[in-house]
Order: C-alpha cells, then sequence, then structure tokens
C-alpha cells in the first residue's frame, strides 16, 4: 500500500511485493531459530514452545544451520528487491538486515 501511495511504477511495485515476501520468509525462519536457540529471558516468551507443540519448522525440517542459511538467502533476495524501491543502505535494508540479527 505505502509503495501505491507513493507513486511507484510497476517494477517498483513487483520490488515491494517480492521485498515482503521475502522479508516475511527471513523473520519467520529467524523466529524459528530463536525458539531453538534462546532463552525465554531474551525472547520474553517460553523458548521451545514451537517443538513442544510439534510444530514444523525450518530448524526441525531442515536443521538449524541450513535454516540460518535460508533466512541470509531471504535477506539477500530483500536487499535486491529494495535496492530497486530505495538505492542503497536505506530503511528497507536495514529492517531485513534487522530480521536476522534480532535476539528476540
Amino acid at each position: 500500500m505505502g509503495a501505491l501511495a507513493a507513486g511507484a511504477d510497476e517494477a517498483q511495485l513487483r520490488a515491494a511485493s517480492d521485498y515482503g515476501d521475502a522479508v516475511g520468509l527471513a523473520f519467520q525462519i529467524a523466529d524459528d531459530v530463536l525458539d531453538v536457540t534462546s532463552s525465554p529471558e531474551a525472547l520474553g516468551k517460553p523458548a521451545g514452545a514451537d517443538a513442544a507443540a510439534g510444530r514444523h519448522t525450518f530448524p526441525a525440517v531442515v536443521g538449524l544451520e541450513r535454516a540460518r542459511a535460508l533466512a541470509d538467502e531471504q535477506v539477500n533476495r530483500a536487499l535486491l528487491a529494495a535496492r530497486a524501491i530505495e538505492g542503497e543502505d536505506g530503511a528497507l535494508s536495514a529492517l531485513a538486515h534487522y530480521v536476522v540479527a534480532r535476539d528476540r
């Protein structure tokens, strides 16, 4: 919606959609990784809840290291899309980096 409101052209709208997909998936993978690797104090919620509930998470399905690599791949995809929207090193790029660097 923001891209539309800002008058984005078709290529920028496609890039915004790609960015959203990639950042969303990177966030989910990172969240799954944190559920396995972080403490309840750091997360602010119980750790290991996904495994306890029998959820199919990225680390459970592909392993921890592959899950981290997949998150990085999605960040790189998001960064490519962000460049089409804002150029180098803007707010969208910073957000893409943050979703996998966060610790909670």
